[in-house]
């Protein structure tokens, strides 16, 4: 995840988010993107969202890390966005058009070292993974200028569920969804009991600790434009950790 030579100042960093304000009259917003591991993409899973391994999750290696002032301490995990490279004709791939990417992961900030900290507040800046950078930028770059803006996610299915846990403590891993993609508020419900708010524990990870073996589960799902869906009854009484269940809804 490291970046260029160059110094990032504060008058550089002013002039980016200088930049991206003007641009947004557009609908775009002007960043940096570099990319991590390899064509592969083995270092992309287990991200900082939980959502592990992103090719039978449904990802695939159509994915991004996002700087702290896009990641947003994790509520941002699952957004999709289009990304572009612009303003840079020796490094840009002409014609390339724009790509579309998963957030799963985290791009940490690094103050160890004066130069090339991109994913250092308050920049915005995507850590793609390689297949995904290579798409609009020669491989040799490093880092590019790009342009991105936010759009829908489209999902194959219905929102899915991964239990996890004690019988004391359930963990829920919410993925898969559609929309806007990124999660802001679950609750649970189970057979015995009205509707409990779970808090989010890290990336897409939500939890409560409460018994809620042999019931049957419903869970509602918010997403960050505040649409709302219920999924009633979706886990039945004999539910166990490790299973996965999916709605028969998205956003």
């Amino acid at each position: 995840m490291d970046g260029s030579p160059f110094l990032l100042g504060g008058m550089i960093s002013t002039t980016l988010l200088i930049l991206a304000m003007a641009s947004s009259k557009s609908g775009w917003y002007d960043a940096h993107a570099t990319f991590y591991g390899d064509m592969q993409g083995k270092e992309t899973m287990q991200g900082a969202c939980g959502y592990g391994d992103l090719f039978k999750q449904g990802y695939g290696l159509e994915t991004t890390a996002l700087s702290a002032a896009l990641f947003d301490g994790g509520l941002s995990c699952g957004a999709c966005f289009k990304i572009k490279c612009v303003n840079d004709p020796h490094w840009c791939i002409p014609d390339a058009g724009t790509i579309t990417v998963t957030a799963t992961n985290f791009c940490p900030a690094n103050y160890s070292k004066p130069t090339g900290n991109w994913c250092n507040p308050p920049l915005q800046h995507f850590d793609l993974s390689m297949p995904m950078f290579v798409k609009i930028a020669h491989y040799k770059a490093g880092i590019v200028p790009v342009q991105y803006r936010r759009v829908g996610c489209h999902r194959r299915g219905g929102v899915k569920f991964e239990m996890k846990g004690n019988p004391y403590w359930v963990l829920v891993l919410v993925f898969n969804v559609g929309g806007v993609g990124d999660v802001w508020n679950v609750k649970i419900k189970g057979s015995n009991t009205r509707w409990i708010q779970m808090s989010r524990n890290w990336g897409q990870n939500w939890d409560v600790g409460v018994v809620l073996v042999r019931q049957r589960l419903s869970f509602q799902v918010t997403t960050r434009d505040r649409k709302m869906i219920q999924f009633h009854d979706l886990a039945p009484a004999h539910w166990h950790f490790g299973q996965t269940f999916e709605g028969k809804s998205n956003f």
